[in-house]
């Protein structure tokens, strides 16, 4: 097996563009792998472009009337079928908007067949994670669901065992769904509580159907949760769930809005937190799953301060050339933020914090505590399946 890591990159992905004034700006993307470069970093990974996924692969997922409804909106968006969550504010149609969204999605399924044949042991796509698409619907920015398309990938090339691990600040719902009944796949996701974010699922007690109890885990994060609780959380829950599952391959997203100065939620987690998430979750994919990592992005919409510097951090973790936080931001690159933006582009790599949690195990529960109100609630919901003390 390679040790080299992979970077899913095709410049064409920025055509998936809901259009001006939509916060999912595809400047993001650009601007991540401007960084990415900047650092050097394309040059310690493998970079390709895979094909677009086609119908078949799409099927993995999605029902085919479904990708019919994509396509024939991705004509003609005038006459997008809302009744699929085409044509709406959240996912407006767009022309050839099945070829963007087919090409994203056919990133992250590359980045799991080149894990998973032993090509590579890490392969990223920072354009991926759109993990709100439903079977049969668009919703939350996401028209097809390249998240769960990679894992039911894996499946199909024959893993037994593949863990999802979210951290965006909004509920995996959609990868939730696909494989909510079945017991080859541990969705786990760490996200704002729904009493206060969309989409309003993500509660502790939603589990997986009969025959796959404790697949699906949520810890519902109180609004404000910052770094030490946010941290505190994702080891409280993850470790302990990876290692009764065992995975032969760890898929991971990313999405960069629990940042505290994304405009669209809620939680006050920093840059610097957002890396040792990443470096926690690489590490894992080392204890747990023989090191197959496949790593995503996901939502961000702090465009310019927060998601290049978080996925560039990922892509450096993933590339084994962690970046120094204290290392100033290559000026060239903040000469294409203000070119492109008319922004001016953060100075270091870091949010200046040095975040530190309490070990749930070690410190105890605090009843007092909404955080750890919400911790215990998902391991009391998941823990006893697995075999696990809640």
């Amino acid at each position: 097996m390679s040790g080299r890591a992979q970077l899913m990159w095709d410049e064409a992905v920025t055509g998936y563009d809901f259009g001006p004034g939509h916060p999912m700006d595809p400047v993001r993307l650009s601007l991540t792998m401007r960084l990415v470069e900047a650092y050097g970093l394309d040059k310690a990974m493998r970079v390709v472009a895979a094909r677009p996924a086609g119908e078949s692969t799409l099927r993995l997922v999605h029902r085919q009337d479904y990708i019919d409804a994509v396509r024939a909106a991705s004509a003609d968006p005038r006459a997008a079928d809302t009744s699929y969550g085409l044509g709406t504010p959240d996912d407006p149609a767009f022309e050839a908007m099945h070829d963007a969204a087919a090409l994203i999605a056919g990133q992250s399924v590359g980045a799991a067949e080149a894990v998973w044949r032993g090509e590579v042991l890490h392969a990223v796509n920072f354009a991926g994670g759109l993990h709100h698409a439903m079977p049969g619907a668009a919703s939350g920015f996401c028209v097809y669901n390249d998240a769960a398309l990679a894992v039911a990938r894996l499946l199909e090339l024959g893993a037994e065992r593949v863990a999802y691990v979210d951290v965006d600040v909004h509920h995996g719902d959609g990868v939730q769904a696909a494989f909510w009944a079945d017991p080859r796949v541990l969705t786990v996701s760490l996200h704002e509580h729904p009493h206060t974010l969309f989409p309003q699922t993500g509660w502790p007690e939603e589990t997986g159907a009969p025959g796959a109890e404790g697949t699906a885990v949520n810890v519902a994060l109180p609004a404000g949760t910052g770094d030490a609780g946010w941290l505190r959380a994702f080891h409280a829950v993850v470790p302990e769930l990876l290692a009764a599952f065992r995975p032969q391959v760890l898929v991971t997203q990313h999405g960069a809005d629990t940042h505290f100065e994304d405009p669209l939620a809620h939680l006050t987690v920093s840059l610097d937190a957002q890396r040792l998430a990443a470096e926690a979750c690489h590490a894992l994919a080392h204890e747990h799953a023989g090191g197959r990592w496949v790593s995503l992005g996901g939502g961000g919409y702090a465009i310019v301060d927060v998601v290049p510097r978080a996925w560039t951090h990922l892509c450096a973790v993933a590339a084994g050339r962690p970046v120094d936080p204290e290392s100033a931001v290559p000026e060239e690159w903040r000469d294409e933020v203000f070119r492109r933006t008319r922004q001016l582009g953060p100075l270091r790599m870091t949010d200046g914090l040095r975040p530190v949690w309490r070990d749930f195990g070690a410190s105890g529960y605090d009843p007092a505590d909404r955080l750890d109100q919400a911790v215990l609630a998902t391991r009391r919901a998941v823990f006893p399946a697995h075999g696990l003390l809640p």
